[in-house]
């Protein structure tokens, strides 16, 4: 059997009534993008804590972001995803179980959350490795100046870290755009999953897939060379070489 190429199937009306199937591509990429920087902010965040704590004299503190890294990064996302969805609800009391899953937008939310957490622990991990690769002399001049060790952190090791390890935290942003596509298996309908429904309705699989590849590479696109001009903006001479 010849397949049947068909590339005007774009301008084509779609069976659901949401316009045409670009619209429905178009609504999906713009659900991949509000979900992948949801998750980004919260990678940006826990994953920051996180990696402050890994870095602390404190062995308390340490012993607890080790055992968070290892829980989040070790499991699959997958998993992680279907837990937050299906198991989390079962194990609340009945009330707060209902309520979940009465949520509008339930699949988005628990996309932005799941998809965010297991990236926190990537993020962590590049703050830590950030942190540590500071000279000894920072923080030094840091506590003689009278510093706390949370100013000394907002103030002097942070700044840097971030600036250092600007280039594999795009590499996170772009891992975090690409994990949204998970949700898919949540009843989440981003790029993805319009795709899937595009190829479903019209049986033109290769356009449909094809259509979302070129979308997810100019997202991309956009993302590292919004990423390198900020890259050679914060750079720190002796630490990023801009190019």
């Amino acid at each position: 059997m010849n397949y049947h190429w068909n590339w005007r199937i774009f301008w084509e009306p779609a069976p659901n009534g949401t316009g045409t199937y670009l619209d429905m591509l178009l609504s999906g990429l713009v659900l991949t993008i509000e979900t992948a920087i949801c998750a980004w902010i919260i990678a940006l965040v826990f994953g920051s804590v996180i990696g402050v704590l890994r870095t602390l004299p404190s062995k308390t503190a340490s012993w607890v972001g080790f055992c968070y890294v290892e829980f989040f990064r070790n499991m699959p996302l997958l998993v992680q995803l279907f837990l937050w969805f299906f198991v989390l609800p079962e194990l609340l009391p009945q009330s707060w179980g209902l309520w979940l899953k009465q949520i509008p937008d339930a699949p988005f939310y628990t996309a932005a959350i799941g998809v965010g957490l297991f990236m926190s622990a990537r993020v962590a991990e590049q703050t830590r490795a950030g942190i540590n690769s500071l000279p000894r002399g920072q923080k030094l001049a840091a506590t003689a100046l009278g510093l706390t060790t949370a100013q000394a952190y907002r103030y002097v090791l942070l700044p840097m870290a971030f600036r250092i390890i600007m280039p594999p935290l795009t590499s996170e942003f772009l891992n975090t755009i690409k994990n949204t596509s998970v949700a898919i298996t949540i009843g989440l309908i981003e790029l993805t999953g319009e795709a899937r429904a595009m190829q479903e309705f019209s049986f033109q699989v290769f356009e449909a897939f094809t259509a979302a590849t070129v979308l997810y590479l100019l997202i991309n696109i956009v993302v590292v060379t919004a990423m390198r001009f900020l890259e050679r903006r914060l750079a720190v001479p002796g630490y990023i070489t801009g190019k």
